[in-house]
């Protein structure tokens, strides 16, 4: 599982990446990450700065709640549907 590391961590080793002085890998040497990372938190650091179009990061944790909770409906209605069913069937007149 790959680790988790702080908002204020990301930001900072993007703004390092944005400066220019190191390349990429060189500032995933220092601070200790994959060079992926700090590509991928470079792109979300220009899109949240609106230098890019896409998803700020705002945006992404909404959608992922609004999901959660989506599927959590989802859950309470199939329950509700099949105890409805099930207590009908009990109250049907014989």
């Amino acid at each position: 599982m790959p680790k988790k590391f702080p908002e204020e961590f990301k930001r900072d080793v993007a703004n390092v990446a944005r400066r220019g002085e190191l390349t990429l890998a060189e500032v995933a040497h220092d601070f200790d990450v994959s060079v992926e990372s700090v590509r991928r938190w470079v792109r979300q650091a220009d899109i949240d700065d609106g230098v890019s179009d896409g998803l700020t990061t705002s945006e992404q944790s909404e959608l992922v709640q609004l999901r959660r909770d989506k599927r959590r409906l989802e859950q309470e209605v199939e329950i509700l549907r099949r105890a409805t069913a099930y207590f009908a069937k009990d109250a049907a007149p014989k």
